[in-house]
C-alpha cells in the first residue's frame, strides 16, 4: 500500500469526483467503478428516483453485505478460537 495520499479523478453516476486515498489508483477506480455500476442497476430498476434517493439505496445495500461479512468473519473467528 502506498503510504502517500494520491489524487483519482473517477467518473461515478455521471458526476465526477476527485478521491484522495492511500490506496492504489486501479483499487480506487475499481470501487468506483462498482459504486457506478451499483449506481446504475438501482437506477434501471426504480427510474423515477432521485441521484441521492439512489445513493442512499446503493449504500444501505453495500452497508447490508458488509454487516453480513462482519458476522461471517465473527462467526470463523469464533471457530478458529
Amino acid at each position: 500500500m502506498n503510504q502517500d495520499a494520491q489524487k483519482v479523478s473517477v467518473q461515478i453516476f455521471g458526476e465526477l469526483y476527485v478521491i484522495k486515498g492511500h490506496r492504489s489508483e486501479e483499487h480506487i477506480t475499481n470501487l468506483a467503478k462498482e459504486v457506478d455500476r451499483r449506481m446504475k442497476e438501482v437506477a434501471s430498476k426504480f427510474p423515477r428516483l432521485a441521484a441521492h434517493q439512489v445513493a442512499t439505496l446503493v449504500a444501505i445495500n453495500l452497508a447490508d453485505e458488509l454487516s453480513k461479512i462482519k458476522e461471517e468473519q465473527k462467526t470463523v473467528m469464533s471457530m478458529l478460537d
